[in-house]
């Protein structure tokens, strides 16, 4: 991909449509440092006994959250990795409906951290094992959920999370969480779904031939603009949400991630 790229809003006096090297265009608008999670909990998955948590079918628990896109990419994640049936998930809407999940997860954090007074945040990644939390920051969950929790290592990455993509991913997801969401200005967000819609020039995928990582982003960010009127300037990006919409994955991640 070309080293360099505008951010700007396609006008009649402007270059062709490229695709763009994400880490090269962010360059150009650093992000912005996000606020510190309140009671953040960042142990990982390791191997042998790092930490003590380490790769076992049935071992873990996620807690996903209603109508939360942390938790939808999660979810999506979970069903193109096949992991749906080796961790389990427990949806929290609010008290009232799910009482039984807020209280097992209030326990997970007390075990976590003694004497926890904190808020119930999720998604978080849970050892059914010891009780304790290992993760309620979403960026490490789906990084092991496509690595050691998928048999996956450094030396045979997931299809998900190849090795040579990683940094335009994480790229992409800052541009995503900066630019792509109902707040952003509307020069920003216009700007955002050029470079977005230019990537699908020549191939069917944000980061190339096969998807990514990357798409579950986009997909999740792209979807909750609102509707397809949002989009109607770029037909292009319409139809990557309607063709990954309909992949089972994204249907039902929606689905164990909603009311539905």
């Amino acid at each position: 991909m070309p080293e360099t790229a505008s951010r700007t809003s396609t006008t009649a006096n402007s270059r062709p449509c490229e695709q763009i090297s994400f880490p090269s265009a962010l360059r150009l608008k650093p992000a912005a440092t996000p606020s510190a999670l309140p009671h953040r909990v960042d142990s990982r998955i390791g191997v042998g006994l790092a930490g003590g948590f380490y790769p076992a079918p049935h071992r873990y628990e996620l807690y996903l959250s209603r109508s939360c896109p942390h938790s939808l990419r999660i979810a999506i994640t979970l069903g193109l990795l096949g992991l749906k049936d080796s961790v389990a998930t427990t949806l929290l809407t609010d008290p009232a409906r799910t009482p039984d999940a807020f209280a097992s997860l209030r326990r997970a954090y007390e075990a976590t951290e003694h004497h926890f007074d904190g808020p119930l945040t999720a998604p978080a990644l849970c050892d059914r094992w010891s009780g304790r939390i290992v993760s309620n920051h979403t960026p490490d969950i789906l990084r092991d959920l496509a690595g050691l929790l998928s048999g996956h290592t450094t030396t045979c990455p997931s299809t998900l999370w190849p090795s040579s993509l990683t940094a335009d991913i994480e790229a992409l997801r800052d541009l995503l969480d900066r630019d792509v969401v109902p707040s952003a200005r509307p020069s920003e967000l216009a700007a955002a779904l050029d470079l977005l819609d230019c990537q699908l020039i020549a191939r069917p995928y944000v980061l190339g031939d096969s998807l990514t990582a990357a798409d579950v982003d986009v997909w999740v960010a792209l979807t909750g603009l609102g509707g397809p009127e949002v989009l109607r300037s770029q037909p292009r990006l319409l139809d990557y949400v309607r063709r990954l919409g309909d992949h089972p994955a994204f249907r039902h991640g929606s689905d164990a991630a909603s009311d539905a």
